[in-house]
């Protein structure tokens, strides 16, 4: 079993809810839903069903359809066709891939005030039209996401719950971690980077921590999405599949805008806004859009046309980057191994900031200003974050960099609006010139 934070979510939800909601857990494919609530609903209640509705049979779907009104025989037929035996508030009942039924997801209203039992839902693409257009959503539907796993979750499954501790004490306290402590940690954060945070991926190499099996797995999963793209982005797959394919050439760029000339010379926003977030709402990537005014209220300045897509799991971004090749020909394995990385394959550790930020609950916001005429107005920032009352840019670097002149240009442009400055490196924690220096590992922490 791989131990996960979300675990403790649901605790809360069934102690805190005590059956008054139902919960919604969204996440990509593959991100470990549909074992994460299987696990609770085996270890917190008496009995437990899963609907699933991805290969529900249609006997079952009858059962929705015909006999919702009457929830006395809908729970003996459901009951029955399980060969379980439900038990009032010790019964939790799951409703597995309910996008691809929605009329199950509308029946949670009467279901919750029915009272009888708890309901937990996992869905993918829930948001999208498609999935929503012929129901009323139920107010009583809680809803969290679910990310690959973060760092700390990749060393528990290694064996190793005491280093995060210890790193987190370093972090609030600013102090360093020392050459041997810091080298160990970014050695295992550099395996965290390679196999990414998808379970499939992380039991494949935790077995024999074989890099190459992780790699198949990761393509497994990269295939799954292209069918999940031709299957349920209809109408737009053409577009979708030329976003996807082409991540990592535009986050190799010096500037990672998303720039759609390199589609087609003719494209426009407007044309490919719905496969943005066709993929976006997969949760198979991270979209980060630029704020043009730096204050709090950063949504209010978003400018949706100028955005960076990133990958949602840094592990799947290093196997689509080769996808075409086989895996002994895939170069940032080595690379990232040995802290080789060129100023190209950069975008590694961009993607992965992007992933720890979005898992932490931050919306992902950048800040770019380009003047052509004068080169000393350009400022462009990785990161915005709120942190309390203020907000926070936060660089990526290269742990050789030298200097760090968009920042600078940044604060001192916005210093009444700024908290602390943030550098994310490959090199232990250190406080220069009022700009905190973490290493990269720390971005989970922000």
């Amino acid at each position: 079993m791989l131990k996960r934070k979300i675990y403790d979510r649901l605790i809360q939800w069934k102690k805190e809810s005590n059956g008054s909601t139902a919960l919604m857990i969204d996440g990509a494919r593959r991100v470990g839903k549909s074992y994460i609530a299987e696990e609770f609903a085996r270890n917190e209640y008496k009995s437990y069903i899963i609907v699933d509705f991805g290969n529900a049979p249609q006997d079952i779907l009858d059962l929705f359809i015909n006999d919702s009104a009457d929830l006395d025989l809908f729970f003996a037929k459901l009951a029955a066709f399980y060969s379980t035996v439900l038990h009032k508030r010790e019964s939790l009942i799951i409703f597995d891939e309910v996008q691809q039924f929605p009329r199950a997801r509308q029946l949670i209203k009467y279901l919750v005030a029915d009272g009888r039992f708890d309901f937990l839902e996992t869905g993918s693409l829930i948001r999208l039209k498609k999935n929503v257009q012929d129901i009323i959503i139920p107010s009583e539907e809680e809803h969290i996401e679910m990310f690959p796993l973060d760092f700390e979750e990749f060393l528990w499954a290694m064996g190793d719950e005491a280093t995060i501790p210890l790193v987190k004490h370093c972090f609030e306290t600013l102090t360093s971690l020392g050459q041997a402590l810091h080298r160990k940690v970014m050695n295992d954060f550099r395996q965290y980077m390679l196999v990414g945070g998808m379970p499939q991926s992380v039991l494949a190499f935790l077995n024999e921590k074989n890099f190459e099996l992780s790699d198949a797995a990761k393509r497994r999963i990269l295939k799954l999405y292209r069918d999940d793209v031709s299957k349920f982005a209809s109408g737009h797959e053409e577009k979708v599949f030329a976003i996807f394919d082409g991540i990592p050439a535009q986050l190799s760029k010096k500037e990672k805008k998303y720039v759609l000339s390199s589609l087609n010379k003719n494209a426009r926003y407007r044309t490919y806004e719905e496969s943005f977030l066709w993929l976006n709402e997969a949760m198979v990537v991270n979209t980060c859009y630029n704020a043009t005014d730096p204050s709090v209220a950063l949504a209010i300045s978003e400018d949706n046309t100028t955005q960076k897509c990133y990958m949602a799991d840094t592990g799947l971004l290093i196997t689509h980057t080769f996808m075409d090749g086989v895996y002994t020909d895939n170069e940032l394995y080595r690379a990232i191994l040995f802290d080789k990385l060129n100023i190209n394959e950069g975008m590694i550790m961009e993607n992965v900031v992007a992933q720890m930020l979005r898992t932490n609950g931050h919306r992902l916001l950048f800040y770019s200003r380009c003047d052509n005429e004068n080169r000393e107005n350009h400022i462009e920032i990785d990161f915005l974050i709120k942190r309390g009352k203020k907000i926070s840019p936060v660089e990526v670097k290269s742990g050789n960099y030298r200097a760090h002149s968009s920042l600078d240009k940044f604060r001192k442009k916005f210093s009444q609006k700024l908290g602390d400055s943030y550098i994310l490196y490959t090199k232990d924690v250190m406080v220069k010139d009022e700009v905190i220096h973490l290493p990269i590992y720390m971005a989970m922490f922000l």
